[in-house]
């Protein structure tokens, strides 16, 4: 068990959210979000970057198990999904068509996912990842249009390419706390 804290903060639209860790009652719900994502990723045009089964309830137990699972949660209800996990990727150690801005530690964003009940999601996890980090790293899929879209609009860069762990490619993107 970790002893991280829960962090309450405001949405954009001033939508009032808690993020909390992800636990193992989570996971139906969580099954939910992502299967409710995996649809609108495949009817914005991206039905590769999560195939049916992604991701699995190991690795989604895995995550939890880690530390680095966590919930956005509106009332009583989960909205939301994210990992957040702090130091080196090993995927992002090769980067190809370009190069990472700095070499300074850094955490990275993987797996965020919304039911779509409420707006802001990418915001309200940026926020909140750099209340522990001050270099976020996170990689999408090509076709993945609407995560680009969302990561430009939150200041990311485009970094190049990567490839995961299953030898797929993805775009790579970073941003920097500033001062």
């Amino acid at each position: 068990m970790n002893n991280k804290t829960t962090y309450s903060l405001n949405y954009r639209n001033s939508d009032n959210c808690i993020i909390r860790h992800t636990t193992t009652a989570d996971i139906p719900r969580l099954k939910e979000i992502f299967a409710i994502a995996r649809r609108f990723m495949a009817e914005a045009g991206n039905p590769n970057q999560w195939t049916e089964g992604y991701p699995s309830e190991e690795l989604l137990q895995e995550d939890i198990d880690s530390g680095d699972s966590y919930v956005i949660v509106k009332g009583d209800r989960i909205v939301a999904t994210f990992v957040l996990r702090g130091g080196a990727d090993p995927t992002y150690d090769i980067i190809y068509d370009g190069k990472w801005p700095n070499d300074k530690p850094y955490a990275t964003i993987h797996r965020i996912a919304s039911s779509g009940e409420a707006t802001g999601i990418m915001h309200t996890a940026l926020l909140y990842a750099l209340t522990l980090y001050d270099n976020i790293r996170i990689d999408t899929h090509r076709d993945n249009l609407v995560m680009q879209h969302l990561l430009a609009d939150e200041g990311f860069s485009y970094c190049g390419v990567i490839h995961c762990w299953s030898g797929d490619e993805r775009l790579a993107f970073q941003l920097s706390k500033k001062g």
